[in-house]
């Protein structure tokens, strides 16, 4: 049975063909590929190399896809190596059948019906009727060689040419009307959809002209136009100039989405050949799909106004539930009033490529994207920021990177309050003394002592983190206390079950035994009561509170002061009521102290 291509196509684009080879082939990352040592013949130096879409083997020439792979590794023949994959990929192997044939037939029709259109439009471009075009792109700096890689052409009038022409070589109205080349009127009349515009093909990963775009030269709208869906185009799927880039990839080129046609052929023109764009809509889940399968670290660049703000804004929300390890992403942003190819013409090669030195990564960007333009004055409005840094971090799958990113986000959550002054920032574990003068050495015990206790209970009750770990972030601590606390925020990170049984295992297998039993020491003093195994959770919370205020008494009247209003909205939650006894029996305790001192 003959399958389909675009079929093959869909399962080649499902299939990560590193997995699939690494099943049977150990592979180390050599710059933007993998390599390792060739399966099908005994070699001591790897000369296997596995790409974006392939394999080659430069010692015995074996090279192939995955199904190929597959097919050679498994001694498998071709239909049981595509069943294979496809079940992996959750995908129905098509049935052969005259409907699927005959639908196959169609869409091979429809592509060379494609290719004459290209053909029409790039000739019409260089006869008279089409030097409207030819001016608008010379005038917009495009070599005649930049013209032909990219096949642009011109529509002509739209008045029944490019059907009278391909009807020469037995091509119908319908074939046009299923290739997106005509619209059916609301009478019921077919019009062709292009007419006095610039012709932009757009190709499939493989090349294959697959529908056209077309820019009106006048004050007409839409300014752009785009074929419709077909079964050969979607637009949530390919992306403009995905084949040139896909090749430049290999060659070492920086992949960076742009927002159109003339940025895209503009930056190719200037060397920067790793350009793509989506067609007409905001970027998809599908499109960053197949960037990355060309890119680990795609740059996108977008505009430095407000709208490009919101593009950068509504990306990263994409974003974040597909990342991965191995795909990320960096952001670039424009001067203002500049796009692509208006940086280009005006400032060279060399000001396109400060733009792309100075991306940023996602974790960086993200901070900037969430932060409220209402301000972080208040303590609500710095909850609520730092709620949707926590959030965001929680949108990313992979458990290790959702904790990473955690902690670059609110590590700046931190440092931007610390360098703003904003009250509520870092909370030192002893009085900060006046310029030039001496902290006494016994608040300085004290305060170091503190911490310690703060673990201890963490330690012991380690199921306290969840209502705690905002406050214990804020502490600066002694490096091996910080280190302590680091493993402790990871852990509480990864664990669906917070005990102190797997703790106290886990931060021992980490190398971590002699920081537990310096928290836990009798010395210099025995721990409080509230620090010991068999305390109740709400003795243990009340008495980490008590600690804590103990250094930084107005940050534990905000806790109480928040926990108060939550309760209050939220009547009906127990934990909730919980949280606020143990905040004011922590406040309770140290009234009672202060006044016992004070008599």
């Amino acid at each position: 049975m003959a399958l389909s291509p675009a079929f093959l196509d869909e399962l080649r684009a499902r299939t990560p063909i590193a997995a699939v080879i690494g099943r049977k082939v150990k592979l180390a990352r050599s710059g933007r590929n993998m390599k390792g040592n060739c399966p099908f013949h005994n070699e001591k130096t790897p000369s296997f190399y596995v790409y974006e879409d392939g394999y080659h083997c430069f010692g015995c020439g074996a090279h192939g896809d995955a199904v190929s792979f597959v097919m050679q590794s498994q001694g498998l023949g071709f239909m049981e190596a595509v069943q294979q994959l496809a079940g992996e990929a959750g995908l129905e192997v098509p049935k052969a059948s005259p409907e699927a044939a005959e639908a196959e037939k169609r869409r091979l029709d429809l592509s060379d019906v494609l290719v004459r259109a290209e053909a029409f439009f790039r000739a019409r471009l260089l006869l008279s009727e089409g030097k409207a075009g030819l001016d608008y792109l010379r005038k917009r700096g495009l070599s005649d060689e930049t013209i032909a890689q990219f096949g642009l052409g011109w529509s002509g009038d739209g008045r029944g040419a490019l059907g009278a022409e391909l009807a020469r070589d037995g091509v119908t109205a319908a074939q046009l009307l299923e290739a997106g080349l005509l619209r059916k009127t609301e009478s019921g009349e077919l019009r062709e959809l292009f007419f006095n515009r610039v012709m932009f093909p757009i190709r499939n990963r493989r090349g294959t002209v697959i529908s056209f775009g077309g820019r009106t030269l006048g004050d007409g709208q839409p300014k752009y136009v785009n074929g419709p869906e077909t079964s050969l185009f979607s637009k949530r799927r390919n992306l403009y100039a995905l084949d040139l880039a896909r090749a430049a990839a290999r060659e070492g080129a920086v992949v960076t989405v742009v927002e159109g046609y003339m940025d895209v052929i503009a930056l190719h023109q200037a060397g920067f050949s790793g350009a793509v764009a989506p067609l007409g809509t905001a970027l998809t889940e599908e499109q960053l799909t197949e960037i990355w399968r060309i890119s680990p670290a795609p740059v996108l660049c977008f505009d430095g106004d407000a709208a490009g703000g919101r593009a950068a804004a509504r990306t990263a929300e994409l974003v974040l539930p597909l990342l991965t390890p191995a795909h990320s992403l960096r952001l670039a942003n424009l001067p203002a009033g500049e796009d692509p190819d208006s940086l280009v013409r005006g400032r060279g090669v060399a000001g396109f490529q400060a733009v792309l030195d100075a991306a940023r990564p996602l974790s960086d960007v993200l901070f900037d994207l969430l932060r409220p333009a209402a301000g972080t004055e208040s303590p609500e409005q710095r909850a609520a920021f730092r709620a949707r840094l926590e959030d965001a971090a929680k949108r990313i799958p992979d458990r290790a990177l959702a904790s990473e990113y955690r902690a670059v986000l609110l590590d700046r959550f931190f440092a931007a309050r610390r360098r703003g002054g904003v009250p509520g920032g870092r909370i030192p574990l002893r009085p900060v003394a006046p310029r030039g003068a001496r902290v006494p050495p016994s608040d300085v015990r004290a305060g170091a002592e503190r911490g310690r206790i703060l673990l201890a209970i963490l330690l012991r009750h380690p199921r306290l983190l969840r209502n705690v770990e905002h406050a214990l972030e804020e502490l600066v601590l002694p490096d091996g206390l910080a280190r302590l606390r680091h493993a402790l925020l990871i852990w509480a990170e990864t664990s669906d079950v917070l005990d102190s049984a797997g703790l106290m295992s886990h931060l021992t297998e980490t190398g971590l035994a002699a920081d537990i039993a310096h928290i836990l020491s009798t010395a210099p003093a025995p721990l409080p009561a509230c620090a010991a195994p068999d305390a109740m959770p709400g003795e243990a919370e009340a008495g980490w509170w008590h600690f804590f205020g103990l250094l930084n008494r107005g940050r534990l009247e905000e806790e109480v002061a928040a926990a108060g209003r939550y309760f209050a909205a939220h009547g009906d939650d127990r934990a909730a009521e919980q949280r606020l006894i143990a905040l004011a029996r922590a406040r309770e305790t140290l009234n009672r102290e202060q006044g016992e001192a004070e008599a």
